[in-house]
């Protein structure tokens, strides 16, 4: 029988510390809070003890952050999708962040397994001076098991509605997008990573932001092919493809540990469990 796994995290700010109330409905748990960086930043991990998604399981997360809020949520592994013949398996991560609220959301990657039928879908919405710094990373196949991306399909929709939306449909059978050079060319490791604010950014900021990551870039393994733009006066954007997971995500860690110091002022120590 399928899982449909549901969790809401609701974080408010309570006498200058951010708290989180949470309730969970099937295997999707958080981690007790931890406040490494003081009381006005929570830490919190999400845990799936399954450990993977077969056909017709759903993830359903749902975070919403009070103002003056801050939360930081990450995950202890990947995501997995594995393969099946029939339903498809789905995510659904909705963020609501209230003015002045900021939320980082820096989760694993997801893995989709050959033969799989997935889809993942993050949508946020983004109250007045609110900001939010995450990722999505996606690796297809195990290509260091031996065990390619040929079958399967794995669908994305990343979304803050009347600001941003970046969709893709991954088919095995799609050659031509898996490989030529207007498409991924022959890369199995894609991610997309953002900072999103309710307010438009002055230009100034704009600039100085893409200033920071794009010196990170300057020094990125050969293997990772990456830009940053700003696609709108909310927006700075990071795109990497990758052959393996491992470099991309090193990358993007590089990336947050500049640029939240830069946006924020905030000491960029990795969280404790990007080292288990």
């Amino acid at each position: 029988m399928p899982w449909h796994a549901q969790l809401q995290l609701h974080y408010r700010l309570e006498a200058q510390r951010t708290v989180l109330h949470h309730q969970h409905n099937g295997p999707l748990r958080i981690l007790k809070s931890l406040y490494p960086e003081g009381d006005a930043i929570c830490h919190n991990v999400i845990i799936h003890p399954p450990g993977g998604l077969v056909g017709g399981d759903v993830l359903d997360v749902s975070l919403h952050v009070e103002a003056g809020a801050h939360a930081l949520v990450s995950t202890p592994g990947a995501t997995r999708f594995y393969a099946t013949d029939h339903a498809v398996a789905t995510q659904h991560v909705r963020i609501e962040l209230d003015a002045g609220a900021r939320l980082e959301w820096l989760p694993l990657e997801a893995i989709a397994y050959p033969g799989c039928l997935a889809q993942n879908t993050v949508r946020a919405t983004l109250g007045a001076g609110a900001e939010w710094l995450g990722w999505d990373v996606t690796a297809l196949g195990l290509p260091s098991a031996g065990q390619p991306f040929d079958t399967g399909r794995f669908s994305q929709r990343l979304e803050i509605p009347g600001l941003w939306l970046e969709q893709a449909h991954l088919d095995a059978s799609d050659t031509r997008l898996l490989n030529s050079p207007l498409g991924l060319d022959g890369q199995r490791c894609l991610g997309t990573m953002w900072l999103a604010c309710g307010t438009a950014l002055t230009r100034e900021r704009r600039e100085q932001l893409l200033d920071v990551v794009r010196s990170v870039l300057a020094t990125a393994p050969a293997q990772v092919r990456a830009g940053a733009t700003c696609p709108n006066a909310n927006m700075l954007v990071l795109r990497a493809v990758a052959p393996l997971v491992e470099p991309l995500m090193a990358l993007f860690q590089e990336v947050w540990a500049e640029l939240r110091p830069a946006a924020w002022g905030l000491t960029g120590t990795p969280p404790r469990i990007w080292r288990v």
